[in-house]
């Protein structure tokens, strides 16, 4: 008689969707974080090296952090081939140092709430990018009915007078690029899965890619004006988010099916949306109401699966 195989805990369906919803919750709160940080820092929307500097002081310690995790549980840090290291450093520079840069200088000139629901552009650019790169990837009618729901929710964040908000270049330009650089970096992941362990190419990632932020804003003449108690302590939190959500999340992509786990980022715009105008009092419209539930209804769809 066969012994049963034990189902690790990250395949289980409850510890999946509380392991889930958690990294979801976390980066939803980011973006007020960050705007809280700028505030107690006293970095103002045109200081954009020190913008980099404050990125790069969270992702790099948050890098060490997993690495650091990644050795004690003995993981493989063995990247194959030479070559290999300049796969991992494009990874780096995407997916962390442009990724955030856009982030930060965009949300810094953009309400937190509008800045949430307009990076669920990525889910929607994933799904088109994906079925253009990779043959495993078929564009379905329910992606193309999901994306056509999506996109009308970012589209929507337009509505109404110019009191309530109206697309500028340096804060949705910067968080649709942002959107972007995350999306394409969601494709390499998979080439990165190839060349080492992912849990230690995500360390790398934000460490590196971290790094070169710090080095970045500095040459830029980035500071910090003024740390305060407060301050260190949203970057504390920032810095828990990203180790938190980035190990979670990447170790459930690992043990089921991504469609299965990313189901769960369709509420990231939403608590984005709810905790900017709660911790930052900013101005709740109601066209929000209908950006989000569009676009998480896009991205549920896609997911739902058949």
């Amino acid at each position: 008689m066969k012994a049963k195989k034990s189902v690790s805990i990250f395949q289980r369906p409850l510890w999946v969707a509380l392991f889930a919803l958690t990294a979801a919750i976390a980066w939803g709160f980011a973006y007020p974080l960050i705007k809280l940080g700028y505030g107690e820092f006293g970095i103002t929307p045109a200081m954009t090296g020190s913008k980099m500097l404050f990125a790069g002081i969270r992702f790099t310690i948050a890098g060490l952090i997993v690495l650091a995790m990644a050795l004690s549980t003995r993981k493989d840090f063995h990247v194959r081939y030479y070559a290999d290291w300049w796969y991992i450093l494009l990874f780096c520079l995407v997916n962390t140092t442009l990724h955030y840069t856009f982030f930060y200088i965009g949300l810094s000139h953009s309400e937190g709430a509008r800045a949430a629901i307009l990076n669920s552009l990525s889910v929607f650019s994933v799904v088109v990018m994906a079925c253009v790169f990779f043959k495993s990837d078929r564009m379905t009618l329910r992606k193309v009915v999901g994306c056509v729901i999506g996109f009308a929710g970012i589209l929507s964040l337009n509505l109404g007078g110019a009191d309530s908000g109206r697309f500028t270049w340096l804060g949705d330009g910067m968080i649709i690029l942002n959107a972007l650089c995350g999306a394409t970096a969601s494709l390499l992941t998979r080439g990165l899965g190839k060349r080492l362990n992912v849990f230690v190419g995500t360390g790398y990632s934000l460490a590196i890619g971290g790094a070169i932020l710090v080095v970045c804003g500095l040459l830029s003449g980035g500071t910090l004006p003024r740390v305060t108690v407060l301050g260190l302590l949203w970057l504390f939190l920032l810095i828990c988010i990203s180790t938190v959500g980035f190990s979670l999340y990447n170790k459930l992509l690992t043990c089921n099916p991504i469609g299965k786990v990313a189901i769960y980022n369709s509420l990231i715009p939403v608590v984005g949306a709810v905790s900017s105008c709660l911790c930052l009092h900013e101005t709740f419209y109601w066209k929000y109401v209908l950006a989000g539930a569009l676009a998480t209804a896009g991205i549920y769809i896609i997911n739902k699966g058949k």
